[in-house]
Parts: C-alpha cells; structure tokens; sequence
C-alpha cells in the first residue's frame, strides 16, 4: 500500500532529524500537526545535502552530490522516489508549490563546499542564501501555503533568519572549518592566518547577526500561530548560543566548540512555553 510506504519515509524523515538536531527536533515538535511532516522532510533533505559534502570523504563528493541532484529532480517531476528522504520531499515540493529555484540554489551552496573558493562579498551573500535563507523559504511556504500574499511580505525576514543562523553557526564552526576544511566564509577573514583573526572581526561579524535577527524577529511574530511558537523557540536556542559567542574573545572559539547544552535548552523552552501560554513572546 502506497500510504504505508508515504508513512515510513515520513518517518525517516523524522528520524533524521531527530537524530542530528536536537534544537530542530524540539522546535518542530512545537508545530502544529499539520505542519511537523513537511518541516521533517525538508530537514531530512537538506541534511543529507550536508552530509555527503561533510563527511562521505573515502568517496567522490562531487559525483555523489552531482547524482543527488539528479534524483532529487526527477523524483519531483515523477512523483515518486524510491529514496524514503527524497520521496517525502518531493511531495512537500509538490504539495506546497516549493520552486526549483529554491532548491537548486541550495544544492549550488553545497557544491560550493566541495571547491576552494575565495569568498567574497558577493559569494558570500550567495552561499549564505542557497545554503540557509531558501530553508527559510521552502519552509514559509509550508506555514503560508494558502497565503501566498503573506509570503511575500515576510519572506524577506524568513531569509534575514536564516541568515543569522546560519552566520552563528560560521563562528561556532570556525576552528573546524578553517584547520580540517580548509574554509573560511567570512570575506574579511578569507586568506589571512589564523592567528590574525581579531576581536574586532568578531564585533564586526556580531553586528551583522544582531541586524539580522530583529529583522527575523519580525517575521516570526507575524507567522500562523501554529508554527510561530516552534520557529520562537529555535530562535530563541540561537540567540542563547549568540550570546554564549558575544561574551568569549575569538582566541576562545578558535579553541573550543561553543554550544548550548539539553538542559539550558529544556529550561528556554519551559520559561518561554509560560510566556507563550500568557502571549507575552516578543
């Protein structure tokens, strides 16, 4: 029966967020039910993206990635895919009138990880969009599926969120981007020495990421109640993380991973839920 086959790919899906995200995994549970199944596929994609960019490396990236692409467009032009994770994104593509654009620029970003590239200021700001802000985007039109009008009010302020995650998650990655990657996005930090990288390049790249988040701030706020507490809470897990980041001097996060424990984030997610409950989240 196709409806057995459709709920086991959901549930990989599901599965895999789970596994590789706890922040993701207790935002999304916060959704209202319609709308946790297409949020898990799209997550289940882009993190197997990731994946085969980051880890597979005994293999060719670049063929593999190459191949996913393939699969992925196929699979949205058949209807079917005997991948459970494409299967359940290509329904979600289809169901909610996600556009190739978004998902092709997207899977560039990924292929951008696989070269040496000097990052500028215009690849940057293309990177950054391909590989966050059009998450923010296949899922606003999962939250706006019946409002196409709102979606274009607030898609501007769903890209400046992903943005800002996305940014944080350049600081938090540094160390490892830079020493075992050989990566580093920041277009000020392109080229230079470790050693050379600066407090003031931190304040500087904090600047940005605190612009973006009012602006995402914004966007959430006006989202369907169903899925405004769950994006709110994520949210909020990164700004904690932001803040974490604000206090340490860069010397420190080119040392250590910084990261927000289970349990600090369990107490975010209990003080808000109270505020949640009195509408009192701003």
């Amino acid at each position: 029966m196709l409806s057995l086959y459709r709920q086991v790919c959901y549930e990989c899906s599901t599965l895999i967020t789970h596994r590789y995200s706890t922040s993701f995994s207790l935002g999304i549970k916060l959704f209202a039910k319609k709308y946790r199944s297409p949020i898990y596929a799209i997550y289940g994609f882009v993190r197997f993206a990731d994946e085969i960019v980051d880890t597979f490396h005994d293999y060719d990236k670049s063929e593999l990635l190459e191949r996913f692409r393939q699969e992925t467009k196929q699979s949205i032009e058949d209807g079917i895919s005997l991948n459970p994770v494409l299967h359940t994104f290509q329904e979600v593509v289809n169901d909610y009138n996600i556009e190739w654009e978004l998902i092709d620029a997207f899977l560039y970003s990924m292929k951008m990880d696989l070269e040496k590239v000097h990052y500028t200021d215009d690849l940057y700001k293309k990177y950054i969009y391909g590989s966050a802000e059009v998450v923010g985007l296949m899922c606003l039109k999962v939250f706006l599926k019946d409002n196409p009008e709102e979606y274009e009010r607030l898609k501007d302020d769903a890209r400046a969120l992903g943005s800002a995650f996305q940014k944080i998650n350049f600081l938090r990655d540094i160390r490892d981007d830079y020493i075992n990657k050989g990566r580093t996005y920041f277009p000020n930090l392109t080229h230079r020495d470790q050693a050379q990288f600066s407090d003031a390049d931190k304040k500087e790249i904090e600047k940005d990421i605190e612009i973006d988040f009012q602006n995402g701030l914004r966007g959430i706020l006006q989202l369907p109640k169903g899925a405004r507490f769950g994006v709110y809470i994520a949210y909020k897990f990164y700004y904690h993380l932001f803040l974490k980041i604000q206090r340490l001097s860069f010397d420190k996060i080119l040392s250590e991973r910084v990261r927000v424990r289970n349990r600090k984030k369990v107490l975010i997610l209990a003080k808000y839920s109270v505020k949640n409950s009195l509408n009192m989240i701003h």
